[in-house]
């Protein structure tokens, strides 16, 4: 009897490209738009290369750092692919690092 379905080994898996960025139903999903938390940090981003007084460059940092932080735990909790997923953690580690190391 053979099955008309196959397991395919967790090992190669992990190592097809097709596992790591596409997204259940099959598209492929490394980026996806819009992505409102990556577009307010941007702007963030490019308002800070501003000279902006030190209460405006904090403000700005501390919006873009959260959006960010949103992005980041959005991307663990509903990345569309493992990669997505992978990323998100990635920053989230850094964002919560450079908050705690200062």
């Amino acid at each position: 009897m053979t099955s008309s379905t196959t397991i395919e080994p967790h090992s190669a898996r992990l190592t097809s490209g097709t596992w790591w960025f596409r997204s259940q139903d099959g598209r492929l999903a490394p980026w996806q738009l819009p992505n409102p938390a990556l577009c307010v940090w941007m702007v963030a981003l490019v308002l800070g290369r501003f000279d902006l007084s030190a209460t405006h460059a904090t403000v700005v940092d501390g919006i873009g750092r959260g959006a960010l932080l949103v992005w980041a735990l959005d991307e663990v909790v509903r990345g569309s692919s493992p990669f997505r997923r992978l990323l998100g953690l990635v920053v989230l580690a850094a964002q919560l690092a450079s908050l705690v190391l200062g």
